[in-house]
């Protein structure tokens, strides 16, 4: 670094101040204003952390590469939003969090990676471009510079050279890149991968080699293309239809998640348990469009099993697993006979039971069921009143039936279920196992998004089956043996298998899982079905009919196929459009459909392009990608924003987050040393930035198997609200303890009622940094944000005890500078011994509780040695340097301020954290507990290699233990030296 110090007040000039004049060198806020601002100009300045890369133009700031024998550690918040409204005070928690773990790191002598970027596309800047007709993207960036003005004056230690926006045409055009790289492959299921494991993404063009050389066959089922045809039977469109079907992104009608309040379709991660959208709180329908999906099932087992790769809190990882929701059981085949009794169809369920499919009654299809698109104009023999809904005919009951549930929201099918609504489609199909004919119900509780949309009902073992069966007069056949005295309903639990056998197989008496074996091997034998593993994941569904996202680097041709552009044609823009908003719709209108704002630009949607086969003219896709997009690969952009020319460079990303390059990354994985952020992003970001980042190793593009090594979830600052006798939130500002009234708080003389919760404008509790930073100074509120409580807990902000931390600073700065005059206090005295043990000790402990992320203990040491410090009667410079060392992560300016003053020329961030010297973390002494008869009469301090003797003699002459004798005899005492001595009286 630069040997230059910055410029500081000398002593005899007195530096701003807000106090009198006989302290005129007070750290006030006046002072950590002065000197914050001053710092954060001179490590700009200095390019203090200024992350060199092994290679390239990033380098450190005296231009020198990666040194070899320096680790790399990779540390990242994750990704902001820029709002409008700017950082509230809990927002700080987690980026002062990454900040005091980096200047930690560089102090260990690590060479750390720390960014921070925006995550600019979203919502809230398209919705005020709606109502005020200004451009997103000037919205969008105004706020990041208000974001990045109040995070640079809270001191985080960032390097602004890899500072980036998703929405720079430059980062656009890699996310479209990407894009394109995911639609250009499939996944091969047979393949092996440089981690030796079996199934990967590869490029479709293997996918058609194997097509045309027979080693793969055409399937059947492809629209447009005939049943059992070869490859070289198929026309170029035909042969196009057979490749777009196995791409990992492709075009399809399926049922989505349609929001008419918004105007868009959502993924199933942005619909709330309540079926409403988390945006706008917007009732959600089951809607079939064609929209874009991304097949991360394909990935569902990787996306599991690799979790065990990675050091993530258990809670995020069980997320996870239950949202993929791998379970194991049997696709089995039920046949549906036509009027002549032959075959005519078949109706496939997925069931984790095969074993109780004796005991299956009857069927329920869900209504968007294909099945359901064909059904008889008579009602069968033997249908039952109860089961027809009052229609005349089964084509007149599930018309009638699928045009309510239309109107209903996958979460409103659910919670119906209990009302057991549902009608009879008029088909029989045959129970496989024991050739039954049962009844084929339709019942909007099953999901056609979910498994196959069909279940077969085993009434005696499922409780919502058993209902149901009630409700319409269906019959019971038990396939578990209940115990004895079960009184009737679902059994659920365990048992041996009854009334479970036909001529070729037999169930009866097995346990359950022998049950599961024997039938599913009796299902492939007979050609009814197979073993086989569901999840509850469904592929990502990825457009969305918004203006404010990335353009789909695609074009339709007249076949309304889809082709990729050219990288040459990358970045894709957006166009200017009259109107930023999608059509919304009442948001009861579940029978809209989507209509985008790209649309609106005819000159954009219609181009004309030469894709090599000369000018054409062609259709631009009008959605846009969701806001995930950008956050799914922004961690590779902070490597090298400046690379241009791949997506990332490899050596740069072996070096970073390869495989081995950090020693706890034990199982191989690579990835970001440490990725801080909220658990409420446990499955949306980061199960699709994991999907996006294996497509990419299987591709060859990165060599790390994970995005994120190491994940750490930050807590929250919650803060309290008041409402007054109406309900309304008042100024929590404004409102003062009161004794007088039953609540114990007013506000200008009417009592009001405290609550505790998020912080926000719409409950009038929100306190500002800018607040925090004028009263006190960044230090000051950093180093009360980590003295709440353990990072990764919630904690309620009370700005009354922000002045605890504030003298902690103060009293570290008078142990160095003299508050009347502002010169130096400390002597260059030898060490006590007394303060040695406590500095080494101090040394020792909090290193162990930054390296643990126990941030809030290791200041509650600092401010012991600290006290210790504040009591001897001259302070030496060989206790505070290493003091104002271990203090620079946590409170950097004054710590900055405090080290140059002390005569270093050179930043402290770069400066060897203390190292604790063995000696003396030797104890002298020890607390020595003196008891009778088991309980504590006192306590002695005793040299740590006391003899039994001594401390027999120290116990039998202490007080406490005399007075609990009383005059009695000793039958003996009990010595474990040197910390325990137990009198046993006669």
């Amino acid at each position: 670094m630069t040997s230059q110090a910055p410029s500081h007040p000398a002593p005899d000039a007195p530096v701003p101040h807000d106090v009198p004049n006989d302290v005129p060198f007070r750290y006030t806020a006046a002072v950590a204003d002065e000197l914050e601002l001053r710092w954060q100009d001179e490590w700009e300045r200095r390019g203090t952390f200024y992350a060199a890369n092994p290679t390239g133009p990033l380098t450190d700031a005296q231009g020198r590469h990666a040194e070899p024998e320096r680790r790399p550690f990779f540390v990242m918040d994750m990704f902001p939003y820029p709002s409008g409204a700017g950082l509230h005070i809990g927002h700080p928690l987690g980026y002062i969090g990454t900040d005091v773990v980096s200047r930690f790191r560089r102090m260990l002598g690590d060479n750390v990676l720390h960014a921070l970027g925006y995550d600019a596309f979203g919502l809230p800047a398209e919705q005020y471009a709606v109502q005020t007709g200004q451009h997103p993207r000037t919205t969008t960036e105004a706020n990041i510079e208000i974001m990045a003005r109040q995070l640079r004056r809270l001191g985080t230690g960032h390097d602004p050279r890899r500072m980036f926006a998703t929405i720079d045409p430059g980062y656009v055009r890699w996310t479209q890149w990407i894009f394109l790289q995911i639609f250009e492959s499939w996944y091969d299921a047979d393949a092996v991968r440089p981690d030796g494991g079996r199934g990967a993404a590869r490029p479709v063009a293997t996918l058609v080699e194997a097509f045309a050389s027979g080693a793969r066959a055409v399937p059947d089922g492809i629209e447009g293309v005939p049943a059992g045809a070869s490859w070289a039977d198929l026309d170029a469109v035909a042969r196009r239809r057979v490749v777009d079907a196995h791409r990992l992104a492709y075009v399809s009608e399926t049922p989505v998640n349609w929001c008419p309040g918004l105007g868009t379709v959502l993924a199933n991660e942005e619909v709330t348990s309540e079926g409403r959208s988390e945006r706008g709180d917007f009732p959600v329908f089951q809607r079939t469009l064609r929209q874009w999906q991304m097949r991360i099932t394909a990935y569902a087992d990787r996306l599991i099993d690799d979790l065990e790769l990675i050091d993530w809190p258990e809670k995020v990882a069980s997320m996870q697993r239950n949202w993929i929701g791998r379970s194991e059981g049997a696709r089995v085949r039920f046949p549906v006979p036509g009027p002549d009794g032959a075959e005519r169809t078949s109706v496939e369920v997925f069931t984790t039971r095969p074993d109780t499919l004796f005991g299956a009654t009857f069927m329920v299809v869900s209504p968007e069921h294909p099945l359901l698109d064909d059904v008889a104009a008579a009602w069968p023999e033997g249908t039952k009143d109860g089961w027809t809904g009052g229609h005349a005919s089964p084509a007149e009951a599930v018309a009638a039936y699928r045009r309510e549930s239309a109107t209903k929201s996958a979460i409103e099918r659910q919670a119906d279920a209990g009302r057991k609504t549902g009608v009879f489609t008029g088909i029989l199909a045959t129970n496989p196992v024991n050739g039954a004919s049962i009844p084929v119900f339709t019942a909007d509780y099953v999901l056609m998004g979910y498994g196959t949309g069909a279940i077969m009902a085993v009434p005696g073992g499922d409780e919502r089956d058993f209902a149901f069966a009630q409700a319409f007069d269906l019959p019971v056949v038990r396939t578990v043996e209940p115990p004895a005295g079960f009184e009737g309903g679902a059994w659920t639990g365990d048992g041996a298998i009854i009334n479970s056998s036909n001529d070729t197989v037999s169930l009866d008496r097995l346990d359950v899982a022998a049950a599961k074996r024997t039938i599913i091997d009796w299902l492939v034998a007979q050609g009814l079905g197979a073993g086989t593993i569901t999840y509850r994941l469904r592929d990502w569904l990825f457009s969305r009919q918004r203006y404010w996202g990335e353009p789909f680097p695609i074009v339709y041709d007249e076949n309304d196929l889809p082709l990729a552009l050219p990288d040459a044609s990358l970045p894709v823009n957006l166009p200017e459009v009259p109107d930023y908003a999608p059509r919304t719709f009442d948001p009861q209108d579940s029978q809209s459909s989507p209509e985008a704002p790209l649309g609106r630009n005819e000159d954009w949607v219609n181009v004309t392009l030469d894709l090599g086969d000369g000018p054409r003219t062609y259709r631009r896709d009008t959605n846009t990608m969701p806001n995930w997009a950008g956050s799914c690969w922004y961690y590779l952009h902070y490597l090298d924003p400046s690379h241009t020319e791949q997506v990332v460079d490899p050596a740069l990303e072996q070096y970073w987050m390869g495989p081995g390059h950090n020693p706890a990354d034990t199982h191989g994985a690579g990835g970001v040393d440490l990725y801080v952020g909220g658990v409420e992003h446990a499955v949306l970001h980061l199960l699709y930035a994991r999907f996006w980042h294996k497509v990419l190793y299987d591709l060859g593009h990165v060599s790390s198997r994970e995005p994120f090594r190491k994940l750490f979830n930050q807590g929250y600052i919650q803060a309290y609200a008041y409402r007054d006798g109406r309900g309304a939130y008042v100024e929590a500002s404004e409102v003062v303890e009161d004794e007088s009234v039953p609540s114990g708080f007013s506000r200008q003389g009417e009592e009001v009622h405290r609550e505790y919760g998020k912080i926000g404008k719409s409950k009038k509790n929100m306190i500002t940094p800018d607040e925090m930073y004028a009263e006190y100074g960044a230090d000051t509120l950093r180093v009360y944000e980590m003295s709440m409580g353990p990072l990764d807990l919630s904690r309620p902000w009370e700005t009354r005890a922000v002045v605890g931390a504030q003298r902690f600073l103060q009293r570290l700065w008078r142990n160095v500078v003299d508050e009347a005059t502002g010169a130096l206090v400390v002597t260059e005295d030898e060490l006590s011994a007394e303060t040695l043990r406590v500095l080494h000790r101090t040394i020792t402990d909090v290193r162990a509780d930054m390296e643990a992320m126990r941030i809030n203990t290791a200041i509650a040491k600092l401010i012991v040695l600290n006290n210790h410090l504040t009591s001897l009667p001259a302070v030496p410079r060989a206790a505070v340097e290493p003091l104002v060392l271990m203090t620079a992560p946590i409170a950097p300016h004054i710590a900055e301020e405090l080290w140059s003053r002390l005569g270093h020329t050179e930043s402290l961030a770069h400066a060897p954290f203390p190292v604790a010297e063995e000696r003396y973390l030797v104890e002298d002494t020890v607390t020595c507990v003196l008891q009778v008869q088991g309980k504590v009469r006192g306590r002695a301090e005793v040299p740590a290699d006391a003899t039994e003797d001594a401390l027999r003699e120290i116990a039998l002459a202490d007080p406490g233990v005399q007075r609990a004798l009383a005059g009695r005899d000793v039958r003996t005492v009990i010595v474990r030296a040197p910390r325990l001595v137990n009198v046993v009286p006669a």
